[in-house]
């Protein structure tokens, strides 16, 4: 994460611009003394530009080893300053089509501004509040043709995207493993993204992962944010947390004499940090004919390939639900059109999660709650 990819490297120039735009087309135009103008155009860069100073100053593009409260504050303040974006450029597309109209320079009024701050900074502040909570569980029944009646009712637990840190601590964790076990789940299945950071400075937090209860075991692939720190270290780590990783295999699950493959692949980072990549045949290799496979696998994009390999349900996180209302499309684009929800590619069913946690450079949800998953198979 210390690296300064092309990636990388545009998201730093994004953030930089969106700093000036609110900068100096909203901060430096309202009515307050000068010295309090370059005082809060100097913090909306600093907040703008905060996971290039983190990475900086840190070696991690996420503020994850900073102080909770002070993660908090940046998360709801760059919220803020991309709100302020917003509408800063919604504002500047209106005065112009007015100025236009009068045939004259329309300035807004003072208020206008204000009104704008108040609103980015409240906004701000809810979703803000919405990303740390601990999700209810989400009950989805989702039928597979072809799969046993034994199985009627199985449930999967879903969890991803815990990001545990200082953001979402061992205590927080504690109250999500509580409610995963109260859903008296037959399988749990965690789908990357479990931590942020090295092993040594999270033990404590991750204890409670010891305590998840499912009749069938509890399963983990890893995510893109695994590969970012120390990935041996961590699939170590998770075996001795009773975690069960699938990487690129599969196990049988019976029920009686009736049969279900549970398969998980690495993520598509894994290759780019010298690691084995996500292959769906090698995964499958073995499997038993007519034998109905749920599929484990971080980012969503997999999900074509699953459906030509044959895979009857997938489950994914990574998107975060795409994280706030307006946002869908955007983060759709960068990842193979999958979001939210259920999905239906051929023959192949897709669930990808909300997320249970967040990541800690930007724990912002609006509208899109966090969720815990509980997967209710039915045979069709």
């Amino acid at each position: 994460m210390g690296q300064f990819t092309p990636q990388i490297l545009t998201l730093h120039a994004i953030t930089l611009c969106i700093g000036l735009i609110v900068g100096f087309r909203f901060v430096y135009r309202l009515s307050i003394g000068r010295p309090f103008r370059y005082l809060l155009v100097g913090l909306v860069l600093i907040v703008s530009l905060n996971r290039l100073f983190s990475q900086l100053l840190l070696g991690s593009l996420d503020p994850i080893d900073l102080p909770r409260p002070l993660i908090v504050t940046l998360s709801w303040l760059f919220a803020s300053v991309l709100m302020l974006t917003v509408s800063q450029v919604a504002l500047d597309v209106v005065t112009a089509l007015r100025s236009l109209v009068a045939r004259r320079l329309v300035r807004p009024a003072a208020w206008v501004r204000w009104t704008m701050g108040a609103g980015a900074l409240s906004l701000s502040a809810l979703g803000v509040s919405q990303a740390l909570q601990v999700p209810n569980a989400k009950v989805v029944e989702i039928t597979l043709e072809g799969l046993p009646e034994e199985f009627d009712g199985y449930r999967i637990l879903q969890l991803t995207d815990l990001h545990v840190s200082h953001l979402f601590p061992g205590r927080w964790l504690s109250d999500v493993v509580a409610v995963a076990n109260d859903q008296r789940a037959d399988l749990v299945a965690i789908t990357g993204d479990v931590v942020d950071g090295i092993p040594a400075t999270r033990q404590d937090d991750l204890a409670s992962l010891r305590l998840l209860q499912a009749k069938d075991g509890v399963f983990m692939v890893p995510g893109n944010h695994e590969y970012y720190f120390d990935y041996v270290g961590w699939i170590e780590t998770f075996q001795v947390l009773g975690l069960r990783p699938l990487l690129n295999g599969h196990v049988v699950i019976r029920r009686g004499s009736a049969e279900m493959v549970l398969a998980g692949v690495t993520d598509p980072v894994a290759a780019g940090h010298g690691h084995v990549a996500p292959n769906i045949r090698e995964a499958l290799a073995g499997k038993g004919n007519g034998v109905p496979v749920v599929l484990l696998a971080h980012q969503p994009q997999l999900a074509r390939r699953a459906a030509q390999a044959g895979v009857d349900l997938q489950l994914s996180g990574h998107t975060h639900g795409g994280m706030a209302i307006g946002l869908r499309r955007l983060v759709g684009s960068l990842n193979g059109g999958f979001v939210s929800g259920l999905y239906k590619i051929g023959n192949m069913r897709l669930y990808v999660s909300n997320g249970t946690g967040h990541t800690p450079g930007f724990a912002f949800r609006f509208g899109v709650p966090p969720e815990m998953t509980v997967v209710v198979l039915r045979p069709a």
